[in-house]
């Protein structure tokens, strides 16, 4: 059993950065896929970008491209979620997820595990 716990979140204006945290409990973190995703008011929860056991590999959806990076430290436990160049339609609640499938990481029910989500605000 892995828990989830975001943190970074917060007010930023459009143009600026934010670099989200994920702290996982357990031994096992190594063992899995942790992907980023969020959910905006009204909307259906969106992937964002997914990184391997390793570290090794990425995948990015296209909205967030060139302007996030994942990465994780398997010795800390934890996976980060670098976002640059925010936009107002960033805003959303962003959740980390830890995942033991070997295929289908861009969908949500691929993901066995959930943080409870942080916060993020995009002025204009």
């Amino acid at each position: 059993q892995v828990q989830l716990v975001e943190s970074g979140g917060g007010l930023v204006q459009a143009g600026g950065s934010l670099r989200l945290s994920c702290a996982a409990s357990g031994r096992t973190f190594s063992s899995y896929v942790m992907g980023w995703f969020r959910q905006a008011p009204g909307k259906e929860r969106e992937f964002l970008i997914t990184i391997n056991r390793s570290g090794s590999s990425t995948y990015y959806a296209g909205s967030v491209k060139g302007r996030f990076t994942i990465s994780r430290d398997n010795a800390k436990n934890a996976v980060y979620l670098q976002m640059n160049s925010l936009k107002p339609e960033d805003t959303a609640v962003y959740y980390c997820a830890g995942s033991t499938s070997f295929t289908g990481t861009n969908y949500p029910d691929a993901y066995n595990y959930w943080g409870q989500g942080t916060q993020v605000t995009v002025s204009s």
